[in-house]
């Protein structure tokens, strides 16, 4: 008997997210059967919040971490749109980074849309485009393609773009580090009218600049899921700037507070940021910086960390990120400086991970990224259970302006030399009561003030 209530009881429950699929989010009992044959038993939550918007033909940006379901929300919505008969011609158009995620796509659909005949041709690098203009020549439901690689065959006529209904611009973020805005701007606005979707980790404002021109008033969901198991860190904070150029500003910024910065690793991902990062501070703090492992002589060095720790007038070590190097014991280091990400997530981990939970002598971790570095950052902050604190920019802190974002008329013509400012050299005074432990909480400024020992 109780067997047969513990059945009837895992019955029911299959019976409610079965109707999860069906009545909340008005998927065809075709589509719904085919997830629940492959284990999508119930919808995830950025499905729950997307999906009903998707239907009903609005535009939306879906925010949210890798794995939390975006892919497969579109999947779902695109599986559930074409549902007569295929005309040949392309309806939907869905635009990732790379090779990769265009086979993969192409597998989810296959799996998800089993039941269903559909023809999808995928567009990517490869010698030649013959192939692929004739696989779309012999009729395509869906393209999923790279930004480049699509403007590319577009270009060619290989493209048919007149009868497409939904344009899906998935992992946007990665796209946009990639420098591959142009050909997303260029597809969208060749395409007369139709629904857009766009799938991204993080939102900012080079993301923004790239589909505020094609987005027509679209739903923003963001949903955030922090992994369960979280990581015992060094206390952090993370300071969010525009460009390199303000990043050079914010160390120095930084540097000129040698009462408070005794003692500062700076982590970097190559040896060109490592040498520009060590002259700008050379030119500034006069032979207190270093570099771990240096290749030339020209440059101050330390073979090892503990005589860095030992030497009384080293403030700052340079380190380059390197992710099978051993760990940088930041014991007794009152502050350490990711001034680049490293391009693996474990090697930050590891620099901020608390070895010695029962020490109250703590280093500051802090981090600086510009928006290209935000999905990294959450990647972080999912593997490590918890959310970054954000710190506001120091006021005074100069705001390098990118190039491209000079104004026309700031251009000088002619030919006359144009002098321009050297990052990480320009500063606006401030007054000597600000200068030391700006834009931290009352707690932490105490804590900070108990690293002028070392």
């Amino acid at each position: 008997m109780q067997k047969l209530r513990r059945k009837k009881g895992n019955f029911a429950l299959l019976k409610n997210k079965r109707m999860a699929w069906s009545e909340k989010l008005k998927l065809n009992k075709q589509l719904v059967r085919s997830l629940t044959e492959v284990g999508y038993l119930a919808p995830k939550e950025i499905q729950l919040k997307t999906l009903s918007r998707i239907i009903g033909g609005q535009d939306v940006i879906a925010v949210g971490p890798e794995g939390c379901g975006k892919t497969s929300a579109y999947i779902l919505a695109v599986s559930n749109r074409l549902k007569h008969t295929s005309e040949g011609v392309p309806r939907v158009l869905i635009l990732v980074p790379d090779k990769e995620q265009v086979l993969d796509v192409i597998a989810r659909f296959e799996l998800l849309n089993r039941n269903k005949p559909v023809q999808i041709v995928g567009l990517y690098a490869a010698p030649g485009t013959e192939s692929q203009m004739n696989a779309l020549a012999e009729g395509a439901d869906i393209v999923v393609a790279t930004p480049d690689r699509a403007r590319a065959i577009y270009l060619k006529l290989g493209l048919n773009l007149n009868k497409i209904e939904l344009l899906i611009v998935d992992d946007a973020d990665l796209i946009v580090k990639q420098g591959l805005q142009l050909p997303v701007a260029e597809l969208a606005n060749s395409i007369t009218k139709c629904q857009h979707l766009v799938f991204t980790t993080v939102i900012h404002d080079k993301l923004n600049k790239m589909i505020d021109p094609f987005m027509k008033l679209p739903a923003i969901v963001e949903v955030e899921e922090i992994g369960e198991t979280k990581v015992e860190t060094l206390p952090q904070l993370l300071y969010h700037v525009p460009n390199f150029g303000t990043k050079l500003n914010l160390l120095n910024f930084f540097m000129q507070d040698d009462e408070l910065f005794t003692k500062t690793v700076v982590f970097v991902n190559s040896r060109q940021t490592a040498e520009k990062v060590y002259k700008t501070l050379q030119n500034r703090q006069k032979n207190t910086t270093s570099i771990l492992k240096s290749w030339t002589i020209e440059m101050e060095s330390f073979m090892f960390i503990d005589d860095f720790k030992d030497a009384p007038n080293a403030r700052v070590l340079i380190v380059i990120n390197d992710d099978d190097a051993p760990a940088i014991d930041l014991y007794n280091i009152p502050f350490a400086i990711h001034f680049e990400l490293p391009a693996d997530k474990e090697t930050f981990i590891g620099h901020i991970t608390k070895h010695q939970p029962e020490s109250d002598d703590e280093t500051l971790a802090i981090t600086f990224t510009t928006d290209l570095e935000l999905s990294m950052v959450r990647k972080i902050e999912q593997a490590i259970g918890q959310k970054i604190p954000v710190a506001e920019l120091p006021e005074g802190l100069v705001i390098e302006k990118e190039k491209r974002d000079i104004e026309p008329e700031d251009k000088p013509s002619g030919k006359k030399k144009i002098v321009e400012a050297v990052a990480g050299e320009a500063f606006h005074q401030k007054k000597a009561s600000n200068l030391k432990t700006h834009n931290f909480s009352a707690g932490l400024k105490a804590k900070m003030n108990n690293k002028k020992k070392h």
